[in-house]
């Protein structure tokens, strides 16, 4: 959470999916501190009200809601509840996502429906069903990632899906304006979270640091104040863009993965 003394999102009302750790957590984290009441959304519900716990402690507001975005039934169920207990939804923040590590003669059509049911059609239900309960002014923001732009071998279908996520931003930023709700996406580039911090040697991660040009890898702080700002009347003249947060990692024209990759061939 980054430390700003604004109260732009006061009174207002969010739904972070994906939100027990990670990107998810400072997101829902960043959103309370800047006055929202937040839903925080996940499969588990410890962490979940880790998250929760760590919101109210800081003195914001938030409740936890389980749903599993692989289920058609749960979403509706995360949408409606947060519309009965808090009446409105200002705010939907798709976040939850998956990733295998495949390629696309590798993947499997279990692998396939993995991600494209949690990546995409939940992006897609929340957003459905969440219109409804959502007041002129209201925003969404789709969480992609870089590989939408430029990708590497051996991240099949999450790439795929990630291309497909800023084509759904726009059909529904088209859709939404008129009744006054604005859609975007950001793409966040590599970015330390739980799941980093335990892969990377201290050499990968010097490494991959220098492929960067501010010469670091994100945190969810950087992530969460651009969704903070996307979703603020501050931007509310932007709607069905995509926006990078990567450091400057997709202005790189190259580096060795490809060559590696056909190297292992």
């Amino acid at each position: 959470m980054t430390n700003t003394d604004s109260n732009r999102h006061n009174g207002q009302v969010a739904i972070v999916t994906g939100s027990t750790k990670g990107i998810g957590a400072g997101v829902a984290k960043q959103l309370a501190h800047e006055g929202a009441t937040v839903v925080v959304n996940g499969r588990s519900a410890k962490p979940g009200m880790a998250t929760v716990d760590a919101i109210r402690d800081s003195g914001g507001e938030a409740a936890f809601i389980q749903a599993d975005m692989r289920d058609p039934t749960a979403i509706e169920e995360l949408i409606d509840e947060t519309a009965d207990r808090f009446g409105r939804i200002d705010i939907l923040v798709n976040n939850a996502g998956v990733q295998t590590e495949t390629t696309a003669t590798e993947a499997t059509v279990e692998d396939w429906e993995f991600v494209l049911e949690t990546d995409f059609r939940s992006f897609w239900l929340c957003a459905k069903h969440a219109v409804e309960h959502m007041p002129e002014g209201s925003a969404i923001v789709n969480m992609s990632s870089n590989h939408a732009f430029l990708t590497m071998p051996g991240l099949f279908p999450y790439n795929a899906v990630k291309a497909g996520i800023n084509g759904m931003t726009r059909a529904l930023a088209l859709e939404l304006g008129p009744l006054g709700i604005r859609v975007n996406t950001i793409n966040p580039g590599w970015v330390e979270v739980e799941r980093t911090q335990d892969e990377l040697s201290e050499d990968d991660r010097a490494r991959i640091e220098a492929m960067h040009p501010l010469d670091r890898i994100g945190t969810p702080e950087d992530v969460a104040t651009t969704v903070a700002f996307l979703v603020s009347d501050e931007a509310s003249f932007i709607t069905g863009t995509s926006l990078l947060v990567d450091g400057g990692r997709t202005a790189v024209m190259q580096d060795h993965s490809f060559l590696e990759y056909k190297q292992s061939l």
